[in-house]
C-alpha cells in the first residue's frame, strides 16, 4: 500500500512538472543564414574571390535556409519541453515589424549591409549576435506572452584538408541556437558543427570560389549538420528545463 502511494505521488509530480514545462512559451525572433563564407584559414586572394562569390546571383543559399527552417519546425521543435509561439504571431506582430534591431545599419554608405549577406526567412528580422542582451530584452517586451526568446542562424566556413598547397577543402556548417529567459538571461547557446562529405581541390594553394564548387559542399555540410542536431537535441533540452 505504501509503495502504491509513493508511486502515485511520483507520477503526480512528474505529470505536474511536464505540464508546467509545456505551458512555457518561446518566441523565435530571428532565423537567418549567412551567405558570406568564413575564410579565416586562407589569404587575401581567397578573401577577394569570396567577395565575388557573395555577389553572384547563382550562389543562392535560400534553399538551404528553407530546408533547415522546415526541419526545425516539423522535427526539432517537437522535442523541446515548451511550446513555440506560432510563426505568424511573431512575424505579423506590428511592433516586431517596426522594430529596428540594435546593430542594424540604417544609414550611410554601408546601409543595409547587415541584411545583404544575412538572409532571413521571410518575415523575420536579422538580429545579430552582439555583446549584451539589449535586443533580447527589447524583443521580450514585444512578446509579453512569451517566457523566452530564441535566436537561430546558420553560417559556414571553409577548411583546408592537407598540407601546403596540396590537398582539398571542405565546408563546415554551423548552426547557432541561443535561448534567453524572460529576464533576458541566456539559458543556453550552442554551436553545432558538421563538415561536408564533398570536397573541392585546391588550385595553386587556393580554393575555387565559384557557386559550382562551393554550393554542393554547403549542401553536403547541411545534410550532416541536420543529422547531428537531431542526435544532440536531448543535450540541448536538458539545459532548458531548470533555467527557463
Amino acid at each position: 500500500m505504501k509503495k502504491a502511494i509513493i508511486f502515485a505521488s511520483l507520477f503526480l509530480v512528474l505529470t505536474l512538472t511536464t505540464s508546467y514545462a509545456q505551458d512555457k512559451k518561446v518566441a523565435i525572433v530571428t532565423f537567418y543564414i549567412v551567405k558570406q563564407i568564413d575564410l579565416t584559414d586562407f589569404d587575401s586572394a581567397a578573401q577577394l574571390a569570396s567577395m565575388k562569390l557573395n555577389d553572384d546571383p547563382n550562389f543562392n543559399m535560400v534553399p538551404l535556409l528553407t530546408e533547415f527552417h522546415t526541419r526545425f519546425f516539423f522535427d526539432y521543435a517537437k522535442a523541446f519541453p515548451f511550446q513555440f509561439l506560432p510563426e505568424d504571431q511573431v512575424i505579423t506582430n506590428e511592433a516586431y515589424k517596426a522594430y529596428v534591431p540594435v546593430g542594424a545599419v540604417t544609414e550611410g554608405p554601408f546601409k543595409g549591409m547587415d541584411t545583404k549577406y544575412n538572409i532571413p526567412v521571410d518575415g523575420y528580422k536579422v538580429v545579430l549576435p552582439l555583446m549584451g542582451h539589449e535586443n533580447e530584452r527589447n524583443l521580450l517586451a514585444i512578446f509579453p506572452q512569451a517566457d523566452g526568446v530564441m535566436k537561430i542562424y546558420i553560417n559556414f566556413s571553409l577548411v583546408k584538408v592537407g598540407f601546403g598547397g596540396m590537398g582539398v577543402v571542405k565546408v563546415n556548417a554551423h548552426a547557432n541556437i541561443a535561448l534567453f529567459n524572460k529576464n533576458g538571461d541566456k539559458v543556453f547557446s550552442v554551436k553545432e558543427d558538421a563538415k561536408s562529405k564533398k570536397v573541392s581541390p585546391l588550385v595553386a594553394g587556393l580554393p575555387v570560389m565559384t557557386p559550382e564548387k562551393i554550393y554542393p559542399m554547403c549542401e553536403s555540410a547541411m545534410d550532416e549538420l541536420m543529422q547531428d542536431i537531431q542526435a544532440d537535441l536531448p543535450k540541448m533540452i536538458r539545459k532548458t528545463e531548470a533555467k527557463l
